[in-house]
């Protein structure tokens, strides 16, 4: 099986820069999109040097001396270090963060994917459309607890309250989670500018319907600018595809 990839962002119909950030190794090993907070040159910042970080890290450890797992969390945790570090150095970007949400392939089948904040990752398998991320956010625990439907989440006032990014000293540990690629599978990665306009079964609709990644990423980003682009909007989609005979 090979991967079909492509990525972009989009500032948003609002405001006038873009915070989100997002990466595509050329390899077809590594995928990642980032929204950064605290501030125009503050989330700017986070969210570019996050996505650098964590790519060059990899980029040296993947596949030669570490395990898939402890490369990845080590990558987030160097990426965490460098933001506290900057943020030390210069109290104008002090509250400076970023969420990420990060697709790695391994040999075969194999993959693996992590995140922290609201970023999220969704697959499509067999036409339906799953979210394999949990938002960490103050209204994702409290739909967990009972206290909030999903509706009223959606435009609660706490909605875009993090209870993890990156730039925080208290960071927990990252959890990587293992999955299994299969032929036909759609998986997109995005920042909640995407999330917070077009509704899951409007991604499930347009994923379906894709006649390629470059495509399915132009539609989504169209999708959340007419609805009303409030925010950043940075989706990347990879299609798993069978390798042709001659291949």
């Amino acid at each position: 099986m090979h991967l079909r990839f492509s990525g972009l962002t989009h500032p948003g119909v609002v405001r006038q820069r873009n915070e989100d950030a997002f990466y595509i190794d050329p390899q077809g090993r590594f995928f990642m999109v980032a929204d950064g907070m605290g501030g125009y040159s503050g989330g700017e910042r986070a969210s570019q040097l996050t996505v650098a970080l964590v790519a060059m890290y990899l980029d040296t450890y993947w596949g030669r001396h570490q395990p898939p797992v402890e490369a990845i969390q080590r990558a987030m945790m160097r990426a965490n270090e460098h933001i506290l570090a900057e943020q030390a150095q210069n109290p104008v970007i002090k509250d400076m963060g970023t969420t990420l949400v990060l697709l790695c392939r391994g040999e075969g089948q194999q993959a693996w994917f992590c995140h922290v904040g609201d970023s999220r990752l969704y697959r499509l398998r067999n036409h339906h459309l799953e979210q394999l991320t949990y938002d960490h956010t103050w209204v994702a625990q409290a739909i967990a607890a009972g206290g909030l439907s999903p509706a009223q989440a959606r435009s609660h006032p706490w909605r875009h309250l993090l209870t993890q990014c990156l730039g925080r000293e208290d960071l927990e540990p990252v959890s990587v989670q293992s999955l299994t690629l299969e032929v036909g599978d759609c998986y997109l990665l995005c920042s909640d500018g995407l999330t917070e306009e077009v509704l899951d079964w409007q991604i499930a609709a347009i994923l379906r319907r894709q006649r390629s990644p470059e495509w399915a990423v132009q539609a989504l980003i169209d999708a959340a600018c007419q609805r009303g682009g409030r925010d950043n909007i940075t989706a990347v989609v990879v299609q798993v595809e069978a390798d042709s005979p001659a291949a």
